[in-house]
């Protein structure tokens, strides 16, 4: 047997679906075993493999016992030559394990290989080459001066970005996402460390695969798609504290001494720092659309008061109503957005509208049970309302239209439909209306033709597209990373559909079957 390949699940039905449909179609060619440990899923992800993919051997866990223990139960049962640890939310390509293997036979110094990631927006991962995370490596990660100098071999050695993304090199540090690990290594070093819940024990293990003569290599020859963290999510505060956590595990276990001790300290440190530090982005992240709104909408309604108090009062406005009536009226507004689900990314503007529509209806209402000395304009409540309805509507606009990422809305009208694929392409055009509203443009491509990249790039300019549709079910893994490696700058949406039907699925989320929907 060559290859062992080890999936750990939890929670990721879809994912791993279209996981396991792209290594089945690269281990066409190779003598290989295919393992998935369940860690107790509650989405059916069981059910799933052992209808859809009965060659697989299946190990489901009654619990969650972690990354780690699930990844040592399949290794135990291997019988590879070498042993794959891969995620669930990874798609490979054709040529993915061919190339890794080959890379490893020539290389019999090699103890593990890790190959070039990116996201499901065409973005490189930079976990895909790491440093051992000592002291001082640690430090300039944790205070930001990584990313202050990218280009510093001192500074930027975590993850190691002065090195050329596209150049294999020796490395110390490899990704548990992808870790392609030589059966004999294992057996001199052992594998992963039971200690680690989640997060560190890739760390750890390649380390100790260092540690016993071997070296890790990052081989950019194939690359794969890394959604990362569907099972847990990268900017959670979760994430932060066991993420540091495992740190200290690793820090307890190879470092001893004095500076052992100091490391820790500063560990600890690390943790509340970047613990409040997410707190806070999260907090500034959920609270800066209302804020801009708050400012925009107050500025305009102070105007229209001031108009109001020459063209019609002939009197001015007491400072009570300039500074707590006129704020009441826009937090109420916000509060009824909020309600109406208008601040969840993507931004649709008939929410939004809603919102404030209902806001304004509450305002007029509550006006009418005010004593007469607190009633001080019903004219400026409804220009008020038409003021806000302008102005979050023009300022989300904008935003979208100088491709702020973070404040982009996704109305259906402003959605123009690229679907590239066979001739499922006509089933995939009815699961996207059948999913979303039906969009301003829907165009296709089909690969059944000769497909020249370039051109098709030049099109998705020219019909302005900002939504792309991969049929994987036609197009090839290594057809979508490039696109989107190519298309990562152009505010485009990537989308798959698997082969699993009625499945739609991005960066952002998964929309699962609409009933009733075939292939």
């Amino acid at each position: 047997m060559k290859l062992s390949i080890v999936i750990v699940n939890y929670n990721v039905k879809h994912f791993l679906r279209q996981c396991l449909d792209s290594v089945l179609d690269a281990t066409q060619n190779i003598e290989a075993e295919i393992f998935v440990v369940d860690n107790n899923s509650q989405d059916q992800s069981v059910e799933m493999v052992q209808e859809c993919f009965p060659q697989v051997h299946l190990i489901a866990n009654q619990e969650n016992v972690g990354f780690s223990r699930a990844n040592n139960q399949a290794i135990d049962m291997a019988k590879g030559e070498y042993i794959l640890l891969l995620n669930p939310d990874t798609l490979v390509q054709k040529d993915t394990f061919e190339k890794s293997i080959q890379f490893m036979d020539e290389h019999p110094d090699a103890g593990a290989l890790g190959v070039k990631m990116i996201n499901g927006e065409g973005e490189f991962l930079p976990e895909s080459k790491r440093a051992l995370p000592i002291p001082s490596v640690a430090f300039y990660k944790i205070f930001g001066l990584s990313k202050l100098f990218p280009k510093s071999k001192k500074f930027s050695s975590y993850h190691l970005t002065y090195l050329d993304d596209n150049e294999i090199n020796e490395v110390e540090v490899l990704a548990g996402a992808y870790m392609l690990l030589r059966k004999t290594a294992i057996d001199k070093v052992g594998s992963l460390d039971n200690t680690f819940f989640m997060y560190g024990e890739d760390v750890d293990l390649s380390y100790r695969i260092t540690q016993g003569g071997y070296k890790n290599y990052y081989y950019p020859e194939t690359r794969i798609i890394h959604y990362k963290g569907e099972s847990t999510k990268k900017g959670s505060l979760n994430y932060v504290i066991v993420f540091y956590k495992a740190m200290q595990i690793f820090v307890e276990k190879h470092f001893i001494g004095g500076a052992a001790k100091i490391y820790r300290h500063f560990l600890n440190f690390a943790i509340w720092l970047r613990a409040g530090l997410a707190i806070l982005k999260r907090v500034v992240a959920q609270l800066m659309m209302p804020i801009l709104d708050f400012i925009v909408i107050y500025s305009g309604m102070l105007l229209l008061a001031k108009y109001w108090e020459q063209a019609v009062l002939i009197a001015p406005y007491p400072p009570i109503y300039r500074y707590l009536f006129v704020p009441l009226y826009i937090v109420t507004w916000i509060l009824c957005i909020a309600f109406m689900k208008g601040y969840k990314k993507p931004f649709a503007l008939h929410k939004i509208n809603k919102g404030i529509l209902l806001g304004t209806v509450a305002i007029l209402l509550i006006y009418s049970l005010l004593p007469e000395t607190a009633r001080y304009s019903r004219a400026i409540i409804v220009l008020g309302a038409m003021w806000t309805t302008v102005a979050m509507n023009s300022l989300r606009y904008l935003l979208h239209k100088f491709k702020i990422k973070s404040f982009y809305f996704g109305d259906s009208s402003s959605r123009k439909i690229m679907i590239l694929g066979g001739e499922e392409v006509h089933r995939v055009a009815l699961l996207v209306q059948l999913n979303d509203t039906v969009p301003e443009k829907l165009l296709f491509s089909d690969l059944t033709t000769p497909f020249d990249q370039k051109k098709f790039i030049e099109l998705l300019e020219d019909e302005k597209i900002n939504e792309l549709v991969f049929c994987t079910e036609t197009v090839e893994i290594h057809t979508v990373i490039d696109l989107i490696t190519q298309l990562k700058e152009h505010n485009i949406t990537f989308k798959i559909a698997p082969k699993e039907p009625g499945v739609l699925i991005s960066p952002q989320d998964v929309r699962t079957p609409v009933p009733g929907f075939t292939r």
